[in-house]
């Protein structure tokens, strides 16, 4: 009888320990899935935030804010008019843009491991820099799209449409430092305009600031460095 007793007493405690264990398990289980779908709310973007262009995916000093109204010369969109020289002018009539060629688009490269960098500044009719300190720089993939604008606005000073929305997918962008410095890392291999603005006063003889805008085409292959100051006379 003593023996049957202890083995019905070690079963009993066998049993409350393995229950006290299933209850402890389901309990850490069901902890475990919680926070999996907690976890899973919260990694799931936005429906309703901003569209984040391929720039700021690949460049880690582009200083654009989601919701931000960017000041993109290469797009004439949000341009002063001032920079156009319009101040006192009604522009009645802007030029068409070519439609936008996807396809040229969708054949750029995505990815890169090269470096542009270099200088913004304007040399003045004195002969004294001014450096476009914390301005915004692009670069803009060479295609006929971006040829249309470099041709047509920038050379010829035509004020154009605003952009296909689709080009910000494009863009890359970065900020000068306090001396005017720039660096775009990453950059995938291809032909851009680098374009920048500088802004400058009585320093260039204007009565009041104007932003000068500044472009220049370069290219760039596998994991070079390309050092390409961006500027211009003011005469």
């Amino acid at each position: 009888m003593l023996i049957v007793y202890n083995c019905t007493q070690i079963n009993k405690e066998h049993f409350y320990i393995m229950k006290k264990y299933s209850l402890l398990l389901a309990s850490t289980t069901m902890l475990f899935i919680l926070s999996g779908c907690v976890q899973n709310d919260i990694a799931k973007p936005s429906s309703q935030g901003n569209n984040v262009n391929h720039a700021t995916s690949w460049s880690s000093q582009s200083n654009v804010d989601d919701g931000e109204n960017i000041d993109i010369s290469d797009l004439d969109e949000g341009i002063s008019e001032s920079e156009l020289g319009m101040t006192e002018e009604v522009v009645e009539s802007k030029m068409k843009r070519i439609p936008f060629p996807m396809s040229e688009y969708n054949s750029l490269a995505k990815l890169g491991k090269g470096t542009v960098k270099g200088t913004i500044y304007v040399t003045t009719s004195g002969g004294s820099k001014v450096v476009g300190g914390g301005t915004r720089l692009y670069l803009n993939p060479v295609t006929s799209y971006s040829n249309q604008w470099y041709n047509d606005s920038y050379v010829a000073g035509n004020k154009m449409e605003k952009a296909d929305s689709r080009l910000f997918n494009y863009l890359k962008f970065t900020a000068a430092d306090e001396n005017g410095a720039f660096a775009f890392y990453g950059v995938p291999a291809g032909s851009y305009y680098l374009i920048g603005t500088v802004q400058c006063g009585t320093e260039c003889g204007y009565d009041t600031s104007k932003n000068i805008r500044i472009a220049t085409r370069v290219s760039i292959s596998g994991n070079n460095i390309i050092e390409q100051d961006l500027s211009r006379f003011v005469d």
